[in-house]
């Protein structure tokens, strides 16, 4: 029994159909597996972006030299190219996103420092602690310590209180908050003040009036002991010293 010609039509069509299925895989296989060979489209330029002061093109090469690989256009992975650029000490935020056919795009936001935090580290205005290198920043900046995890705390008292003390010409160097759980304020005029756990605004207010009474006698002053209901304890150098710290001038 012959087939019909409308049936053999569709035979035809369906296997004209086929083979364009075929071919069109075949192509699609071959070009998917050219892509992803790791001798093809490797990934071999870096764009580095961003407002940039301590963060340089070479420090990001070498944060991804210390990936196990990296992988093609295709195949590398962003995620694990941005955690290795936020491991940067400077780099607080890491935006990468690939450029055909062989580059990434790096865009870096770094930290701003506004203390140094225990000696060794930085502080940015959030009260976050990262560990850029000290000896590279020029300014100025507060010393603030205090136990792990009290960054944000002390940053936020100095940010308080700053303010109120140079209305009357003073800045603070240092902040301390101790184990303890007490506050230390040193002044850029040397001198100390000793203000415990408690009332920490009443014996702040309690030092500003204090020191507006001693007038020219300031200078004299090594420390203030504010942990008292009310009055102060007041430290005075000897005259001695005084009089050596005249003539060093």
């Amino acid at each position: 029994m012959s087939r019909s010609p409308l049936v053999r039509e569709h035979i035809v069509g369906a296997s004209f159909l086929l083979m364009v299925l075929l071919l069109v895989g075949v192509l699609l296989y071959s070009t998917i597996s050219w892509m992803w060979d790791e001798e093809r489209l490797p990934l071999s330029k870096i764009v580095l972006q961003g407002d940039l002061q301590y963060v340089s093109a070479f420090d990001v090469q070498r944060a991804f030299g210390q990936l196990d690989h990296i992988g093609t256009f295709m195949s590398q992975d962003i995620n694990e190219l941005q955690s290795s650029a936020q491991s940067i000490p400077w780099v607080s935020h890491a935006s990468i996103r690939k450029q055909w056919p062989d580059t990434i795009k790096v865009f870096l936001t770094e930290y701003q420092v506004k203390a140094i935090w225990n000696g060794n580290s930085l502080l940015d205005d959030k009260g976050i602690v990262f560990n850029g290198d000290i000896a590279q920043v020029n300014e100025e900046h507060v010393k603030l310590y205090g136990p792990d995890g009290s960054a944000p705390e002390v940053l936020n008292i100095w940010k308080e209180y700053s303010p109120k003390f140079q209305q009357i010409g003073l800045n603070i160097s240092s902040l301390v908050l101790n184990e303890r759980r007490a506050w230390q304020i040193i002044l850029d005029n040397g001198i100390r003040l000793e203000l415990g756990k408690e009332s920490l605004e009443e014996r702040i207010n309690r030092f500003f009036l204090l020191y507006k009474q001693l007038g020219n006698d300031a200078e004299r002053v090594s420390y203030i002991d504010l942990r008292y209901d009310t009055g102060a304890a007041v430290g005075w150098f000897p005259d001695q010293e005084l009089a050596q710290e005249s003539t060093d001038e």
